[in-house]
């Protein structure tokens, strides 16, 4: 009876930890993990319901599952000069997470302060709304300004192509339109921090999740105003503050010299990365970095030019910058090679 009884805690506690990445199929889920019936999963289903740990909505084959929220606030705030991050974080937000292990608390006050700040300093806007939702499981973070919208003020004062190209550049790290007041780290290493990170501005939809680990960016047809960021982590996470600056730092000078630079950024559509064009935006601004890793996830071929270009080309000019790849399709591999092999 004991070993029953423990079973179905698992299994419930399971079906609480998945849930909000398979609100539709979680009963399916389950069912595969345990290999146990359906009847079984949708009793216990039946139990977090009944608990009020589980809500449902829709019916048959549109039936989704959630979690119900323990804490929901929403405020608003004007973007003046008397509107301070850590006073909002430490009166506001901070009171929120009762209980908290440390690491999460202290991941939590960087990430929301960091991105406060970056509304505060650079949004141009009059109003941020800062929305706040806790569950038994996860927290969610969102901070909305009316301003110009990052993309396009990172486009509009770097000079660049479009939207989507200071996309790549703020993927990049080390990237700010004020540098005598910022080091342009504060988005890079909170994307990194938190499970799932998206920002909204303009006609741009950039999103970096944990269990992904790459960047990647959709185009709306409806361009809204102002930037939109949105941040969600488990409550119970294990990840930290150190644990995240340690992965893009060097031991000798603990200096943020390591970047990874996810390559499809650079890619408009469905156009092929063939240009020297093209590989001179992805590598532009790298040389800042002691290592550069290029992410080909999603990169299915590279042309002869793209590939000299930055294996023979700029690795022959940077020669202290160690620059590395992964992800490498057979056919980029190839033509990687191919470059590496000029370049000796």
């Amino acid at each position: 009876m004991a070993r029953l009884r423990k079973r179905g805690e698992t299994i419930r506690q399971f079906i609480l930890d998945n849930v909000e990445h398979h609100p539709s199929d979680i009963v399916q889920i389950a069912t595969e993990k345990f290999d146990v019936s359906r009847q079984a999963i949708n009793k216990h289903i039946r139990q977090l319901i009944e608990q009020k740990t589980l809500i449902m909505s829709g019916q048959t084959k549109d039936r989704r599952y959630g979690l119900p929220p323990i804490k929901e606030v929403t405020k608003t705030f004007p973007l003046d000069n008397t509107l301070q991050e850590d006073v909002v974080w430490r009166n506001e937000i901070s009171v929120l997470l009762p209980g908290f292990p440390d690491n999460v608390i202290e991941v939590w006050n960087h990430c929301f302060t960091e991105i406060l700040n970056n509304a505060i300093d650079h949004s141009s806007g009059q109003m941020v709304t800062i929305g706040f939702k806790r569950n038994a499981v996860s927290t969610e973070i969102h901070i909305l300004d009316d301003g110009e919208g990052i993309f396009k003020k990172i486009q509009r004062e770097m000079g660049l192509l479009d939207e989507r190209h200071a996309v790549l550049e703020l993927s990049k790290g080390k990237l700010t339109t004020d540098p005598s007041r910022h080091t342009g780290e504060g988005i890079f290493f909170s994307s990194r921090m938190v499970d799932d990170f998206e920002i909204l501005s303009g006609g741009v939809f950039f999103s970096h999740k944990h269990t992904e680990e790459s960047d990647w960016i959709l185009e709306r047809y409806q361009p809204g105003k102002g930037t939109g960021v949105y941040m969600k982590m488990k409550n119970n996470s294990s990840r930290s503050v150190k644990k995240i600056f340690d992965a893009y730092t060097t031991s000798e000078d603990y200096g943020f010299n390591k970047t990874i630079v996810p390559v499809r950024l650079a890619q408009y559509g469905n156009e092929m990365l063939v240009s020297r064009s093209q590989a001179k935006r992805l590598l532009s601004r790298i040389d800042r970095f002691k290592t550069v890793i290029l992410d080909f996830k999603g990169v299915d071929s590279i042309g002869q030019a793209f590939a000299d270009e930055i294996f023979r080309v700029f690795a022959m000019k940077n020669k202290d910058i160690n620059l590395l790849h992964v992800n490498a399709s057979r056919e980029v591999e190839q033509m990687i090679m191919r470059a590496l092999l000029k370049a000796d």
